[in-house]
């Protein structure tokens, strides 16, 4: 479940929820009993279906009560079965138990996951002028918004544009509102979708709308293409069912995942973390979501087919070029990827760290040691987010002592920096992102500290 925790941990938070050495013990009994107490309160709480949320708690109960989770001894396996149990009351695609140490789920992509800006793997001009974007997910705006803005200057002056969304696996519906205003007159908003959330703890409800916002330039009056596959989901589905609906995009491949219901993960106990769909989505226009069914191609392709059937789309929907026909004749007997058609790579991901992220970082830490919470470091959105997790933080940094030492680790498969930073009392690694220029946009520590007594404490 990696994957699943780092699309939460990317929209912004400073750090993930904490897992104490208690909750990461054998899982006995009482573990169990506390993890299916502390879920079916979850889902009592914040479902967006409040009725629907109190009867999967029960069914977990009565199955606790059963034995029916008796032998299970893994943690992953326990995850698994209770998210099975849990779909099987909500029919809810987000709704899942998750280990965080655990291997992937069932059905995740083959492989790690790919390297990218921001999300953005690949922005590359094709053979034909055509423009391709692969785009694995929808990180924090502060994040995304550099990354977007330079891949779209990087593909203005292509004639059609495909966006591959097949290893697309959502993230902020902010991000996702930011990247289809490229395709829209800025001139008169366009209404995109609304998410309707539930307010914690009672049965009313708020609903937020996502019009087109202002976007540095326009991929206006040409054909986009998306691709999609049964991985396209939950923001990567709002985004293809947004652009499907208003008719500005033409989706070829396989229907998406069907997983339209946002919300957040919460500590369930033995170390495993609860995602609870607090809200659910609604398209403007049909009323309606794709929760559970998916979005449907215009043009059903099966996988092995679906860059090829894209590509030739966009040929044929692009102004008419000598060059084209000769290509979709050669698409017809070669089909491929994106790669045996590429005729430039128009940007890449970073692969060597930022020469500002460790100052960044330091500063992030020692001003947060101290208490003067540096907000101007943090681009608008981030600072805002945080401010409510930084007494929790300051409270870790306060028992893992003085910062001694950061040693870069590596750049990560989102393009972020990561860092191992040792205290007095202990280390843990820190992740974090600058926009181009320099504003942090993304910092959290994925997981928890490693701490040492001091001998103080240990006397």
């Amino acid at each position: 479940m990696r994957r699943s925790i780092a699309i939460v941990l990317w929209l912004g938070l400073v750090a993930s929820p904490q897992i104490s050495a208690a909750q990461v013990a054998a899982l006995t009994p009482e573990a169990k009993q506390e993890v299916v107490a502390k879920a079916a309160a979850a889902l009592a709480d914040g479902y967006v279906y409040p009725d629907r949320g109190r009867q999967a708690g029960a069914a977990l109960q009565k199955s606790l009560e059963a034995g029916n989770y008796a032998a299970i001894a893994d943690k992953a396996a326990f995850a698994a079965r209770l998210t099975a149990d849990l779909q099987a009351v909500t029919h809810d695609k987000h709704m899942r138990v998750m280990d965080p140490g655990g291997p992937p789920p069932a059905g995740a992509p083959a492989g790690p996951p790919p390297r990218s800006r921001a999300g953005f793997i690949r922005v590359d001009r094709l053979q034909g002028n055509i423009g391709y974007i692969a785009l694995a997910g929808f990180p924090a705006p502060g994040m995304f918004k550099d990354a977007a803005d330079a891949a779209m200057r990087a593909v203005e002056g292509t004639d059609a544009l495909i966006i591959d969304m097949r290893r697309n696996g959502g993230g902020s519906p902010e991000a996702v509102a930011y990247l289809c205003s490229f395709l829209f007159d800025p001139a008169q908003p366009t209404h995109l979708n609304d998410l309707i959330y539930r307010n914690r703890g009672t049965e009313t409800f708020r609903t937020q709308t996502f019009f087109t916002v202002a976007v540095p330039s326009h991929y206006l009056g040409k054909p986009v293409i998306l691709i999609t596959s049964p991985h396209t989901f939950s923001g990567g589905e709002e985004f293809t069912n947004d652009l499907k609906v208003l008719k500005r995009a033409r989706v070829v491949g396989e229907t998406t995942g069907g997983g339209a219901n946002p919300g957040g993960v919460q500590p369930v106990g033995a170390g495993l973390l609860l995602f609870v769909p607090g809200g659910r989505a609604e398209n403007p226009i049909t009323k309606t979501s794709w929760e559970g069914v998916g979005v449907i191609p215009d043009v059903p392709t099966a996988p092995q087919a679906a860059f090829a059937a894209a590509y030739r789309a966009a040929l044929e929907a692009a102004p008419a070029a000598p060059r084209r026909a000769a290509l979709k004749a050669r698409l017809a007997a070669t089909g491929g990827e994106a790669e045996a058609w590429t005729e430039a790579a128009l940007q890449t991901p970073r692969t060597e760290r930022s020469p500002r992220a460790e100052a960044a970082l330091r500063g992030v830490i020692e001003h947060t040691q101290r208490g003067d919470f540096d907000a101007a470091a943090l681009t608008p959105d981030l600072a805002e987010a945080v401010k409510p997790s930084m007494p929790d933080v300051r409270k870790v940094l306060a028992d893992l002592g003085p910062l001694q030492s950061l040693t870069f680790k590596e750049v990560d498969m989102m393009g972020a920096d990561v860092y191992h930073a040792t205290f007095a009392h202990g280390g843990m690694d820190w992740v974090i992102y600058l926009t181009d220029d320099g504003k942090i946009a993304a910092v959290f520590y994925p997981v928890p500290p490693v701490i040492s007594p001091s001998p103080a404490k240990a006397s």
